[in-house]
């Protein structure tokens, strides 16, 4: 195959392809003699990492020496290789930098580079080479520790790695070192995956690339194999989502066969220099994102720091041959185990997530994790005895974890299952014995308490596992928090329930006597009896019951001890406060508007209508109403501010109420005069007023039947009016006509009273006279203006013409005129009322002659009707 004008591609990860380019006028753009090359002694070598990992001294003195990069700042850069032993790394380097690493000896296939040596480029080129040695060689054998760890060095330290690999690795995963750098980069992503400050260039540099098989596809089957290996990668918590890209940019090139074709060899070499000498080239390798940032006087210490990072790692003290295949094998093992075991575990989850009890679910997963574990010891016993210990535990661990998982839901659904029904029976037992008032409630609760938890018990021991790490200590006590709870939420139902029960009694108590007393305000002491005979005697009917209560059923178990007795003291004034609390809706209700003014109107009735020996009142004239009346309304008024606020003065004086109105009788914060008002002002005065209006109401009424008794019409005037009608009535009778005409008038009239409908008939009458009256009224108006004279407007007399001086010649126009008195009758027409409105004035003059008529003159004077002026005259 003829490569010897092919020139040597270079792909970086995003793609597209690139032609190293030599640099004009370099002593390294010509042919393979232009090339320096140094013998082994050269002083600038150094090996900065021995083959028995031991880190050098000198680095800093190099630094500053020989190298001469001490001063260089941040402006240097670090390079190193990586790949199998006797692939051509140090000479690759040598080309490329112009360093002096020993090469292999063509005649022997044996290591050369032991350990990792640093140099400078030459052509003052501000570079730090590694030269690391080659991994898989027969010299170390399987230990292939140093390898890692001087692999994860270079990994660590240098911006640009060169990946140097033959053609044929390519696609292969040991022969190419995938393993190893799987392995590598691993490690640095747990030990510096954190700082995302640079990047590193991983160069993949393929040799002896001489097969048909174009750049493009080697470098995509590398790319490949790398997004493979980073999304196997073991990663930590923190960066799960972290990609390839995120830490490594991956570029790809390759080189024809150094012996079969030296002089295309070499320049190719040539070519790939420039893209690390030429800054000025598109290809330049050493960018921004691959610095360091560590200053060239640090690089030893950050280098010695690294190194024994990396030597201290226990990540990289990866197992032999044969400790991986015991490994593999008990992996695999150990997988086919889980099968089964998993297949039963998933056949009962979907119940037990559901919140079910799954009776015998610890002896049946049990006998399959024993089953299991029978199954991994009978074929893993057979390899190494280190390996088969580590992965029995790792696999005991794993059925565990599993199962925890499954039990720990059993668990809690027993928990939930074992609170919920220590609450229900509880419950349950405790309403049975309501009607035995002597039922003991710590022993109703002590029992189910004792039931649920053994219960709880037998299902925790039946998941228990022998030589487990984990218990069920802590949903036990998880447990007792959830019955501690429910017993104290039962204890404070129960209270609550003996004081309701014991409250409805007091009420009842309460409630007669609060009737009565207020019903009778006038009868001795009213808030002196409601105090005594209600509040008092329930309340201490109460106390006796709560006492007996607390000590029959155990609601408060000591009565001896300081906090049980504190709570019975807090039982006591809370029972006090309920009874306080019922007595005053009682007497709210006893005072609402309408039983307050039915109170009063009592009163003033029984003052006003009957007298001392409770008999009715006829009032005769001689008697004195208003006196009477006064004395009452006075008596009925003076017991709405009695009615309106409580007085619980007597209270304080019984030997019974010891400690009323203070912190011992009710709780803190209780404040008893806010209860002590029944009416506010306001509602009294708006009270006075409605009982002043229902009191002059029976006033009045008093009156009527007072004046109804003493108005009567004498007997000799209803025969007088018998007399002097009896024509009349005669008349009427006898005259069919007049006998119709009554009857209808009259029914008419009885229908209309008894139906209220005298307004309407009366409104509805008036209305009818004004419109005839207005009907009448346009009738006169226009009979007026049809007897008017023709050319009556052409006769003017003296005065008239002196009045109409200012008027228009064409006042005698006819047409005009008749125009005026059809304006008059329209406007008269349309009028809704009984004014008239005419716009001229009408004259009436007597139908004969002006003379005398009968011996004298008959004149009729003119007649305006004027509709601004005050109404209608004729």
């Amino acid at each position: 195959m003829n490569l010897s004008n092919q020139q040597v591609p270079s792909l970086d990860d995003s793609g597209p392809t690139a032609t190293g380019l030599a640099v004009p006028g370099s002593r390294f753009s010509r042919h393979r003699q232009s090339i320096p090359r140094h013998s082994s002694t050269n002083s600038t070598r150094l090996q900065v990492i021995d083959d028995e990992q031991r880190f050098t001294d000198k680095v800093s003195g190099y630094m500053k020496d020989r190298w001469e990069l001490a001063d260089a700042g941040f402006d240097y850069n670090v390079v190193a290789v990586f790949g199998s032993q006797s692939t051509g790394k140090s000479t690759l380097l040598n080309r490329l930098f112009g360093t002096r690493f020993d090469v292999m000896d063509d005649s022997q296939r044996q290591q050369t580079t032991r350990g990792i040596w640093a140099d400078r480029g030459t052509d003052g080129m501000r570079v730090l080479i590694m030269d690391v040695e080659g991994t898989d060689g027969r010299e170390r054998g399987e230990n292939q520790d140093f390898e890692r760890k001087s692999a994860l060095f270079s990994l660590a330290v240098s911006e640009v790695l060169l990946v140097n690999m033959w053609e044929h690795t390519v696609g292969l995963y040991n022969g190419a070192n995938m393993g190893l750098l799987k392995t590598v980069m691993e490690v640095n992503l747990q030990l510096f995956g954190s700082n995302r400050e640079s990047k590193t260039l991983l160069y993949f540099v393929v040799r002896d690339h001489v097969s048909q098989t174009p750049l493009e596809n080697l470098a995509r089957t590398l790319k490949q194999d790398m997004e493979r290996i980073w999304d196997s990668l073991s990663k930590p918590s923190e960066l799960q989502d972290a990609r390839l890209a995120d830490y490594f940019d991956l570029k790809f090139t390759s080189l024809p066969h150094k012996t079969l074709q030296p002089e295309h060899f070499e320049k190719c070499a040539l070519q790939l220099r420039a893209q690390f000498t030429d800054r000025q080239s598109a290809n330049y390798v050493f960018k921004t994102e691959y610095k360091r940032r560590v200053p060239a006087d640090g690089f030893p210490h950050y280098a010695e720091a690294i190194w024994e990072k990396v030597v201290s790692n226990k990540d990289l003290d990866l197992p032999t041959q044969q400790e991986l295949l015991a490994q593999y094998r008990c992996d695999e093992i150990a997988a086919t185990a889980l099968i089964p075991f998993r297949e039963c575990l998933e056949a009962m989850r979907p119940r037990v997530e559901d919140g079910n009890i799954v009776d015998d679910l610890g002896k049946r997963v049990l006998a399959e994790r024993a089953s299991a574990l029978d199954t991994f010891d009978v074929q893993a016993v057979r390899y190494h005895s280190e390996v088969y210990a580590k992965k029995r535990a790792a696999f005991v661990q794993t059925l565990d974890g599993e199962l925890y998982s499954l039990f720990l839901n059993q668990v809690k659904n027993a928990s939930s299952k074992a609170a919920a029904t220590f609450a229900n029976d509880c419950q349950r037992e405790l309403e049975d014995s309501i009607d035995d008032n002597e039922a003991d409630f710590s022993t109703v609760v002590g029992d189910v308490r004792r039931r649920v938890t053994r219960w709880f018990k037998s299902i925790a021991d039946s998941l228990t596992v022998d030589g487990a790490s984990w218990t069920f200590n802590t949903e036990t006590r998880y447990l007792e928090t959830q019955l501690d709870a429910a017993t104290e939420k039962l204890r404070i139902a129960e209270m609550e329930r003996a004081i309701d029960q014991i409250r409805r009694t007091a009420k009842t108590i309460m409630s007669d006597v609060v009737a009565e007393k207020l019903n009778n305000p006038t009868e001795g002491d009213m808030w002196a009896g409601v105090m005594r005979d209600g509040f008092e005697v329930a309340n201490g009917k109460a106390e006796q019951a709560l006492e007996h209560r607390m000590d029959s059923t155990g609601l408060v178990l000591d009565a001896g001890n300081a906090e049980q007795q504190k709570q019975r003291a807090q039982l006591m004034k809370k029972l006090h406060k309920g009874i306080w609390e019922d007595m005053v809706g009682l007497l709210r209700e006893e005072v609402g508007d309408q039983m307050v003014l039915l109170k009063l109107r009592n009163v003033l009735e029984d003052r006003f209508r009957y007298d001392e020996n409770g008999l009715p009142r006829v009032w005769k004239p001689s008697d004195d109403i208003d006196a009477q009346f006064a004395m009452a309304r006075g008596v009925a008024q003076a017991l709405l501010p009695k009615y309106s606020k409580m007085d619980p003065s007597s209270l304080s004086k019984s030997p019974r109420m010891s400690g009323w109105g203070s912190l011992q009788f009710f709780p803190p914060g209780f404040e008893i005069d806010s209860t002590l008002t029944l009416i506010s002002p306001a509602r009294q005065r708006e009270l006075a007023k409605r009982f002043g209006r229902e009191a002059d109401a029976l006033y009045l009424e008093a009156k009527r039947a007072m004046v109804t008794t003493q108005n009567h019409v004498p007997i000799w005037v209803m025969v007088l009016l018998v007399l002097l009608g009896w024509n009349e009535a005669m008349t009427i009778l006898f005259n069919p006509l007049y006998l119709i005409l009554t009857a209808l008038v009259g029914g008419a009239a009885v229908v209309i009273h008894n139906l209220g409908l005298w307004g309407p008939v009366l409104r509805s009458a008036n209305g009818l006279a004004s419109m005839a009256n207005d009907h009448v009224h346009e009738l006169l108006v226009e009979a007026v203006n049809r007897t008017e004279p023709p050319g009556r407007q052409n006769k003017t007399s003296p005065t008239a013409s002196s009045s109409s001086a200012g008027e228009s010649s064409s006042a005698g126009d006819v047409p005009k005129t008749l125009k005026r008195r059809k304006s008059s009758r329209l406007v008269a027409g349309n009028r809704s009322s009984s004014r008239v409105s005419v716009n001229e004035g009408i004259e009436m003059e007597p139908l004969g002659d002006t003379g005398s008529v009968g011996g004298g003159g008959l004149s009729a004077s003119p007649m305006s009707v004027d509709s601004g002026e005050s109404g209608d005259r004729f």
